[in-house]
């Protein structure tokens, strides 16, 4: 049987594996399914997704001498994504775009004294480490002395 990239195959998984999972296609075919290809979200534990033995749709990515290169989340629909920020492109010559304004924010509960004191501290930090960065400027290195 030949493979063709883009080509849904159904397999059984026959494996597990910390870097992925090697699937049984048909006519004792063998392909491997790395972690990175399982789902559309990050994937610590290829076992919390998958079991040996379970039957999975997979799509053929490669066939490169021998190794069937498969994904499974290639099948799977992409989710929408929730009000993630977008990067403006500020290299391309264009102007950024101008946001609408937000809604008026509900009245903040009044802060706690630790919060306050962790607000000061971040202010104290960072004023200090900016006074220690302008006088690292202005340091020399002192002249080393040949023997």
């Amino acid at each position: 049987m030949e493979l063709t990239v883009g080509a849904i195959l159904e397999g059984k998984v026959k494996s597990i594996t910390n870097f992925g999972a090697f699937i049984a296609l048909p006519e004792n075919m063998t392909g491997l399914v790395h972690i990175s290809e399982v789902a559309n979200s990050y994937v610590s534990d290829i076992r919390q997704h998958l079991t040996e033995g379970q039957d999975v749709k997979v799509m053929v990515l490669g066939n490169d001498d021998g190794k069937v290169k498969l994904s499974i989340k290639r099948l799977q629909a992409r989710p929408a994504r929730e009000n993630a920020p977008r990067k403006e492109n500020t290299f391309s010559g264009e102007k950024p775009r101008q946001s609408r304004p937000a809604a008026p924010a509900a009245p903040a509960a009044p802060k706690t004294a630790d919060q306050i004191f962790e607000e000061k501290l971040k202010q104290f930090m960072a004023e200090s480490d900016s006074k220690i960065s302008s006088l690292k400027q202005h340091e020399y290195p002192r002249p080393r002395r040949r023997r």
